[in-house]
């Protein structure tokens, strides 16, 4: 038996000799060999076409990783240029601008509060007279800085603008220096109605003083340290020896305050604090 060439379709006029070649199968069969010769060639072109895309790809990474490398080392060496070229700026204190006052459209009522001085009677203002623990806990308006009528009780209460200068340089002698008035007196923490309050709640009246009738303000005097621990606690002015040893024990046991301060930096202060004690 000779070679049959499949593609050139020889083998179908063997298959089909004796048979009805008009049939659908026998034209399918024929071109046979012509659809496998195309696609043969369309593969293998489609392998060369995608084997040159791939080559194209990579030439392109290559040389765009080339140009950004460039680019990079062009950038590096303009800033290092600029840097010599800039001149050296000396350096200035900057100054703290003055911050825009927010305007309060809702005041609360408050009364100014004045430290206790020590003085003679005919001396003392009335607007000055110190007020007693009832009076201040009855009291609606709060504790200020000075005596504002407001218009909301759910207002905020108007404080003294605190303008923080430049601290100068203080001797060491100077540090242990105890100051009578300062530019941010120390405050009991919550304000003077939580002052108040402690008052009331921890003195415990001497059974001697009750038992003898025995009331009036005894006048203190202490130290708040930079800490705000409370030392060199005294009685400036005494009702009783009982009553002033209560109103010591009080003050001694009091937490620490928020310290006073001047110049921006917190100092020891003197203070004053009368204790009323009143029977009921």
């Amino acid at each position: 038996m000779s070679k049959i060439d499949l593609i050139s379709g020889e083998w179908t006029d063997i298959v089909f000799a004796d048979r009805n070649q008009a049939y659908g199968a026998y034209a399918l069969r024929k071109s046979t060999g012509r659809r496998n010769v195309v696609a043969i060639v369309a593969v293998i072109l489609l392998a060369i076409a995608c084997q040159i895309g791939l080559t194209l790809k990579n030439i392109a990474d290559e040389a765009a990783a080339k140009r950004a490398a460039m680019n990079q080392v062009t950038e590096l060496s303009a800033l290092t240029q600029q840097k010599k070229k800039e001149p050296k700026v000396e350096r200035k204190q900057l100054v703290k601008q003055e911050e825009v006052q927010k305007v309060v459209e809702k005041v609360k009522s408050s009364v100014k509060f004045t430290a206790p001085v020590i003085k003679k009677d005919d001396e003392v203002k009335p607007e000055d007279e110190l007020k007693s623990q009832d009076e201040i806990m009855k009291s609606s308006a709060a504790i200020g800085s000075f005596d504002v009528v407001g218009n909301d009780e759910s207002g905020e209460v108007l404080k003294a603008k605190e303008v923080i200068a430049q601290e100068p340089v203080k001797p060491k002698e100077e540090e242990n220096k105890v100051f009578d008035v300062v530019e941010q007196m120390p405050s009991y923490p919550g304000g003077m109605g939580a002052l108040m309050q402690y008052l009331n709640k921890n003195i415990h009246y001497p059974v001697i003083a009750e038992e003898n009738g025995i009331q009036g303000r005894v006048i203190c005097t202490f130290v708040v340290e930079r800490d705000g621990s409370i030392t060199d606690v005294r009685v400036a002015k005494s009702v009783d020896p009982s009553l002033d040893k209560e109103a010591m024990r009080v003050i001694k046991s009091m937490p620490h305050w928020i310290p006073g301060k001047q110049n921006g930096s917190a100092v020891r202060v003197k203070y004053t604090l009368p204790v009323t004690f009143r029977l009921q």
